[in-house]
């Protein structure tokens, strides 16, 4: 092991590898075959549970677990070898819960009592917002920007550069109840604004607009405003215009970049300087001009 801090009462199992500079709290549990890279801190009364890797860097909070159990050891009461891996710099606030059987990238972010549950390929640069609750099974890429109370339902798949907004609900069941699941498909660059609802497997297509209540219950074309319940076309989002100046503020990348990687810069500065392969990582389908969409 490497130096570290431990507070009081803490418990640290077998095969546990700690880098240089961790930190425990107090009453921490951290259960065999677990390895902290360097520079993390874990707060007082966090549980990290066996087959769990963190990168260098994070911060867990207080009364989290990371790695939890899967229903097969609560129904044998027997260790399975389920892993959880999360990347460097991750910043996962108080009361989080974390299903192993996940992979997490790196600078990913939670706010508190945040639910991840097993299955869950998460990217790198994500931010997931208070009592917000991933089920099972999906897909979130990178730079994704998940509001507070948001649920995301089994089998959803969001690509990169996505907003969703407080209270989003993304389903999955079209005859509930059953088990025919249908994940929603988010594409790159959408937003879904505050308290909209997403009806089992449609797709939001890249660079649309789903206004705050709507209910969606068709596939959204890709730079299409939708609104109402059920919610229907009414704009296209490069009609939208900033209200103080007038300016177009749709595709959201060229007039916003906050959180971004082309941060304090131009996207068309940043796409340019990618390579084929992280172009086709991203799943950006086009970026230029598509034929104007007409409300119904």
């Amino acid at each position: 092991m490497g130096t570290f801090y431990k507070g009081q009462n803490c418990y640290i199992g077998n095969n546990v590898h700690l880098g240089e500079n961790v930190s425990l709290g107090h009453n921490c549990i951290i259960e065999d075959d677990v390895e902290i890279g360097e520079g993390t801190y874990i707060d007082s009364n966090s549980i990290i549970r066996s087959n769990t890797s963190i990168g260098a860097n994070s911060f867990i909070g207080s009364n989290c677990i990371v790695g939890e159990y899967w229903m097969d050891f609560c129904v044998d009461r027997q260790r399975h070898e389920h892993s959880l891996h999360i990347g460097k710099g991750a910043l996962i606030r108080s009361g989080s819960i974390i299903y192993t059987g996940s992979d997490i990238g790196n600078d990913v972010h939670t706010g508190h009592h945040v639910t991840i549950r097993e299955k869950t390929h998460i990217g790198s640069h994500v931010s997931i917002g208070t009592l917000s609750d991933i089920q099972g099974n999906c897909k979130i890429s990178d730079y994704v920007r998940l509001h507070s109370n948001v649920h995301i339902g089994q089998l959803s798949e969001i690509e990169s550069f996505v907003w969703i907004y407080p209270y989003v609900v993304l389903t999955n069941d079209p005859t509930p109840p059953s088990e025919n699941f249908a994940g929603v498909h988010v594409k790159a660059f959408s937003v879904i604004a505050t308290a909209a609802t997403i009806m089992p497997g449609l797709e939001i297509g890249q660079d649309s607009l789903v206004a705050a209540g709507a209910v969606v219950t068709k596939s959204v074309k890709p730079f299409t405003v939708v609104a109402g319940t059920p919610a229907k076309q009414i704009n296209d989002v490069r009609n939208i215009k900033n209200r103080v100046t007038n300016e177009s503020v749709y595709p959201w990348r060229h007039h916003f970049s906050n959180y971004m990687p082309w941060f304090n810069g131009n996207f068309n500065t940043w796409y340019a300087s990618l390579s084929s392969e992280d172009r086709q990582y991203y799943n950006i389908e086009f970026l230029g001009e598509v034929k104007e969409v007409h409300p119904n």
